[in-house]
């Protein structure tokens, strides 16, 4: 197999094995807090909301250690440690405790953001700059498929059903977390590229080769902690750099519309008592819909990308407008107070009949526009910072879970148009500041071209 194939190879196994393993926490987290709310248990006082702003603001922080992890253990071991973290989250849920909850929900942010560090770190080191882009779409079509195939079978499992039971809940969540461990487990197929297939020698290699003192793989402590430290030091470095700074902006925007999306929106479908009574299966068909957007906006822009013939600016301009159009639906259609309802859903309207195809036409424009935004950030972050990978994905990942841990947050409080007015004004400025960043490189670009001549 030539180097370019292998690659190629390692970033459909890599994207295979977050389909399966965000297939189980992407389910799990779309339908958490209508399960806690079907719990009757004197043994636990958890919130769906609460856990998922304790995982991201963890994540965030976990994000300033987190190249130094990826530097000291390599990335596929980094990413496998890390799933079976998710794993145990989505198990606690067999038989939940509030200790339990919350102690998992710290354990996997933590493994969170080591775990996106090593992936942004694989799929640049597999990468050229003539391939970033169709990468990142291949990679984000096949992670999006975990939000297709998840909420299929919440579909079918929860159809017709007003309340969860807990047999329900415990099928439910032990095939889940059989589900993530196989997505741990393909991470161990991912061969290391042959160095040809590189531009140039990617310091954050997971093969620590540059310690001129050593002759083998094995590397001194001194070596490990050193390179722990320069992993560090980068990150810190990165964060505050121009295009960094620019681009902060929109990554947080993905922050917040992830909350949005995978946590909040299928809330309030499943809180409409006047969808019926398969209100509670819509969670799972909403976030099938989700996912079909997410896949045709990463297999179509990832390959518009291929030869950036027109930018990335056009993506995320559309991504934008997309996702207007979804929140002004989502404004006329679903009850202000849905997102806090209690477990028999809410019964006010909102400025139109409630409509489950206008509900469902909203979820897939929530997950295209998300996709517009995330493959573009995708593959500007691994173009500009292709030799500091590591650090330059913790720091896009620490921005974007800060975000989503204070949308989580308000998520307890605000309601839905409060929500969505936020969403507004930060995707504005957001998409603003990308297209500076985006003329810079435009710019470089033309500069070496000249320079070339």
């Amino acid at each position: 197999m030539t180097p370019e194939g292998k690659s190629l190879l390692n970033i459909f196994i890599l994207g295979f094995g977050f389909m399966f393993m965000f297939t189980a926490f992407q389910t799990c987290g779309n339908v958490e807090q209508t399960v806690i709310k079907s719990y009757n248990s004197t043994e636990f006082h958890g919130s769906g909301y609460t856990s998922m702003s304790i995982i991201y603001g963890v994540f965030s922080a976990s994000n300033l250690i987190a190249p130094s992890v990826v530097a000291v253990v390599g990335p596929q071991l980094s990413m496998f440690f890390s799933g079976l973290l998710y794993s145990g989250y989505i198990a606690m849920f067999i038989h939940p405790f509030t200790w339990s909850f919350y102690t998992a929900s710290v354990l996997v942010g933590i493994g969170a953001a080591v775990l996106w560090t090593a992936q942004g770190n694989l799929l640049t080191i597999n990468s050229t700059d003539s391939t970033i882009g169709r990468n990142s779409g291949i990679f984000w079509a096949l992670l999006q498929f975990s939000l297709f195939f998840g909420n299929l079978y919440i579909y079918f499992a929860w159809h017709g059903k007003v309340t969860i039971t807990d047999k329900d809940r415990q099928t439910v969540f032990i095939s889940l977390t059989v589900i993530s461990l196989v997505g741990s487990f393909l991470f161990f197929l991912i061969q290391r590229p042959e160095p040809e297939v590189l531009p140039a020698e990617v310091p954050e290699s997971p093969v620590p080769a540059e310690n001129s003192d050593s002759s083998s793989v094995a590397v001194a402590p001194r070596g490990l902690w050193s390179q722990a430290l320069e992993a560090f030091k980068k990150a810190l470095q990165l964060s505050v750099t121009k295009e960094m700074l620019l681009l902060s902006i929109s990554i947080g925007y993905t922050g917040l519309e992830l909350t949005f999306y995978s946590g909040v929106y299928g809330t309030c479908v499943g809180a409409m008592t006047q969808f019926g009574e398969d209100a509670k299966g819509l969670i799972g068909l909403s976030g099938i819909f989700i996912g079909i957007g997410e896949i045709l906006g990463g297999g179509v822009f990832g390959m518009l990308n291929k030869d950036n013939k027109f930018g990335r600016n056009p993506v995320v301009l559309l991504g934008l407008v997309t996702h207007y159009l979804a929140f002004y639906l989502i404004f006329l259609n679903i009850a202000s107070d849905a997102p806090m309802a209690p477990e028999e859903g809410t019964h006010m309207q909102a400025f139109m009949t409630p409509s489950v195809q206008v509900a469902l036409l909203c979820s897939f424009l929530l997950g295209l526009g998300d996709s517009c935004f995330n493959t573009q950030l995708l593959s500007i972050v691994g173009y500009i910072f292709h030799d500091d990978s590591a650090p330059a994905f913790a720091v896009f990942k620490f921005v974007q879970s800060i975000t989503a841990a204070v949308a989580f947050f308000y998520s307890n409080y605000l309601l839905l148009h409060w929500q969505l007015l936020i969403m507004v004004g930060v995707g504005f400025l957001g998409t603003l500041t990308f297209f500076a960043a985006e003329w810079q490189v435009t710019s470089r670009r033309q500069d070496s071209d000249y320079d070339s001549i």
